[in-house]
């Protein structure tokens, strides 16, 4: 079968002043075309036998060059782009094949097979600029973004960005460390300039960025910022979790964070995987993190730890910030949606109802010392859900002690893989079946036990993902009856 996926395409902006740019065809569509050139202060050349009456007028006014009316090989001696935009697909193939041959990037309109290069969708802010691709697969798509982005980026910006430009040379003498430059970009995005320019205030918003220019430590103090990832759907992690990222020098993660959070980060933020592996020395590991937080803080970073879930929920968020409490290191947390919440919402599973679960624990099957004691009596009363974090290991033993104090070997359950992701897997059933359904299913972590009335529901208000895997109950009757 042929592949017919979009290519990925590196993203570039080319400085074309002065350069010699081919346009081939003389239509609306390379009257586009050449405008924009223009405004980029390429030296265009047009190759057309009949010219659009935007570009006749460019040509008379020598704002362009008319090479003639046939493309010939020659023409291509002095360009550094070439865009074929003519209705004959011979003529653009041709070209396309000849630019090619030179080693020359070519833009085919509506061709994107033949294209080494592709013309993006853009919004222009002055000298901001965003391009929208598709990898020429879906124009309308880019399209349609760019016409939203024209409505929710202010006119400002283009004023914002120029005035960036006038104090560049400024900014980078008065503070030449990267992280005390983007703590200045924040606050100065974040105050009143950008309000002044919408006024037409130029002046006023100049004073107010070289005011705050100067109120800036040239050496700022580092920190950390503890943040909960959710649950692995990138769509569930917070705002505030997000402005944090894209101002991170490094981020320390745990293994099980997602990699479309992680791509949601600043591209230049050190990366440094800190999970704790299966069979590893977790108490050891835990005590690396922290020296690696506060290390990296007393170089004056800005540390991201990044959580599965959320930090203070099964997460030791609590010992991670004693431990920068004992260094002085500045801190914050910015929760995240936790397990508990996201993998029963995305299973169909209301964690209270009236009828059903009038109280909620969360609990975790591991403790430090290994597998953790609960009131098992108290867990076994009715009237409420029971969610267990880290239990894939021990379901039998969990199982064993509910049943042991007086739950119904009757009592629904669900087993969430991997909840909120596209590879979500639910099984669903009673206690009696549950280890030998997770044993038949090869459930691994991470995944999430909830027990309860309430469980009932994964099969009748399922949504997401695929639909959850039943239990055969006559497999496990002797469970039952011997419980």
């Amino acid at each position: 079968m042929q592949d017919t996926a979009a290519p990925t395409l590196f993203p570039l902006f080319l400085d074309l002043r002065g350069r010699r740019v081919l346009v081939v065809g003389g239509g609306s569509v390379a009257a586009r075309k050449v405008t924009a050139l223009l405004e980029a202060q390429a030296d265009v050349a047009l190759v057309a036998p009949a010219l659009d009456a935007t570009l006749a007028p460019l040509v008379r006014m020598q704002r362009i060059t008319h090479l003639g009316a046939t493309f010939a090989r020659h023409q291509l001696d002095d360009a550094w782009l070439v865009i074929a935009t003519t209705d004959d697909p011979l003529v653009n193939r041709v070209v396309a094949e000849a630019a090619n041959t030179r080693r020359l990037w070519v833009n085919v309109v509506d061709d994107a097979e033949l294209a080494s290069a592709q013309l993006p969708a853009r919004v222009q802010r002055g000298p901001l600029q965003i391009a929208i691709s598709s990898g020429g697969a879906a124009p309308m798509l880019a399209r349609h973004l760019r016409e939203q982005l024209e409505t929710q980026l202010d006119d400002s910006l283009g004023a914002l960005a120029q005035l960036f430009v006038t104090l560049r040379s400024r900014i980078r003498a008065r503070l030449p460390e990267l992280p005390a430059r983007r703590a200045f970009f924040r606050r100065a995005l974040d105050g009143r300039v950008q309000a002044q320019l919408r006024r037409g205030d130029i002046d006023a918003a100049r004073e107010s960025l070289e005011a705050e220019l100067e109120q800036i430590n040239p050496t700022p103090r580092g920190r950390v910022s503890l943040v909960g990832a959710g649950p692995g759907d990138p769509g569930l992690l917070t705002l505030r979790a997000l402005r944090v990222l894209n101002d991170a020098d490094v981020i320390l993660h745990d293994r099980l964070v997602s990699a479309e959070v992680l791509a949601l980060a600043r591209r230049d933020a050190q990366r440094i995987e800190v999970g704790k592996r299966v069979g590893g020395n977790h108490d050891a590991t835990q005590q690396r993190i922290h020296a690696l937080m506060i290390e990296l803080a007393r170089a004056g970073k800005h540390v991201v730890r990044l959580k599965g879930g959320d930090p203070f929920v099964f997460g030791r968020g609590g010992e991670e910030l004693q431990a920068l409490r004992a260094q002085d290191i500045d801190y914050e947390v910015v929760p995240g949606i936790t397990a508990a919440v996201a993998c029963a919402a995305h299973a169909g599973i209301p964690l209270t109802h009236r009828a059903h679960a009038q109280s909620l624990r969360i609990l975790t099957a591991q403790a430090k010392a290994g597998e953790a004691e609960h009131d098992w009596a108290a867990l076994a009363q009715p009237g409420q859900t029971r969610v267990f974090y880290m239990g894939v290991s021990g379901l039998e033993h969990l199982r064993d002690k509910l049943v042991g104090h007086g739950l119904p070997a009757s009592t629904p359950f669900a087993l969430i893989e991997n909840g909120s992701l596209p590879q979500q897997r639910v099984i669903a059933g009673t206690l009696a079946t549950l280890p030998v359904l997770a044993r038949e299913h090869a459930v691994q972590a991470p995944a999430l036990l909830i027990v309860g009335e309430v469980a009932a529901f994964a099969t009748e208000l399922h949504w997401f993902g695929a639909a959850p895997l039943v239990a055969n109950d006559a497999r496990c009757r002797d469970f039952a009856r011997a419980a």
